[in-house]
């Protein structure tokens, strides 16, 4: 496909969020594009965006709404022509895009672990009881309170920086971050250890960057095309298919990751009841091209096995 690239006097504008971690994220999607077609700098402008779940952060998501909030301003601009593409943490991506608009970009995927993250613990087992562990997440805290009831969990909003502070001010004595943002960082050296998924299993696309466009741009389904990684893109198809059939949002604890071994796609998928109460898992195996049927079955035998009411939050 032939198209026209572009230039310091008509550059691609992408759209991100404000945080360290979506700009070092916006950065590596340029560098990538700059590379892959012998572009400058000046041929991109990075265009930041602020969310509702930017602009709210004294009330936990589940309050908000959960789906789109770290999206929808970013996908609104895109939708009005502001910007050409977006840039996304893909565990914060809702499953369906708006009309109009849609992802089949993904960058190569990072460490999926969660990290551990404490001043004075070295390993999470090492908590005693009655700690204070700080997260936002459903999903960290219905795994936690799972197999740890013993320990308090308080809410931990924020970005990387801002969670790290709180935890300087003691507003806790651990919390949880992605390995993938503090990879992407330079920050590996802040977690204590990384968590195993056997141990936690992580978010669904934990660790994965996806790029947003509108479907009738032709110049940036190609240039996006160049730097598409289809092995994340594979392993995403099975975790977000899985997600979408249990109609997940950041309301919801659910955890899911597919890896590939050989020519099969081996997906395991976790739901929790929010207060941690009861955790259900399954796994399964496909050829690699199945990956989506896979999600879609994982999902359905764990809502067949789930009673009445599972995803009932109660505080």
């Amino acid at each position: 496909m032939s198209v026209t690239l572009p230039t310091p006097a008509e550059p691609l504008k992408i759209g991100t969020r404000g945080s360290p971690l979506a700009l070092a994220q916006a950065y590596e999607t340029r560098a990538r594009l700059m590379a892959g077609f012998d572009l400058p700098q000046a041929a991109f402008e990075i265009v930041v965006v602020t969310t509702t779940g930017d602009k709210v952060q004294d009330r936990p998501l589940k309050e908000l709404g959960g789906k789109g909030l770290f999206t929808r301003e970013i996908e609104d601009m895109m939708l009005a022509g502001d910007i050409d593409i977006a840039v996304h943490s893909m565990k914060d991506m809702p499953v369906a895009q708006p009309a109009g608009l849609m992802l089949d970009c993904y960058l190569p995927r990072e460490d999926v672990r969660d990290a551990f993250v404490s001043p004075g613990v070295a390993r999470l087992d090492d908590l005693a009881p009655g700690q204070v562990v700080g997260t936002s997440s459903l999903r960290r805290r219905a795994q936690l309170l799972h197999r740890r009831p013993d320990l308090k969990v308080v809410e931990f909003r924020g970005n990387v920086q801002t969670r790290l502070r709180k935890l300087s001010e003691q507003v806790a004595d651990c919390t949880f971050l992605a390995m993938a943002g503090l990879n992407r960082l330079g920050m590996a050296d802040v977690a204590r250890s990384a968590i195993d998924p056997e141990q936690m299993l992580p978010a669904v696309a934990q660790g994965a960057i996806g790029i947003e466009r509108r479907v009738d741009d032709a110049r940036a389904q190609a240039m996006l095309e160049l730097i598409h990684h289809q092995t994340t893109g594979l392993r995403l198809a099975a975790e977000r298919a899985f997600l979408a059939t249990l109609d997940g949002s950041c309301e919801t604890p659910i955890a899911g990751l597919a890896v590939i071994e050989g020519d099969q796609l081996w997906l395991r998928g976790e739901i929790l009841r929010p207060d941690g109460s009861e955790s259900l898992s399954d796994e399964g195996r496909a050829p690699i091209a199945e990956g989506a049927a896979l999600g879609k079955a994982v999902a359905e035998r764990l809502l067949a096995r789930a009673p009445a009411g599972f995803f009932d939050w109660r505080s």
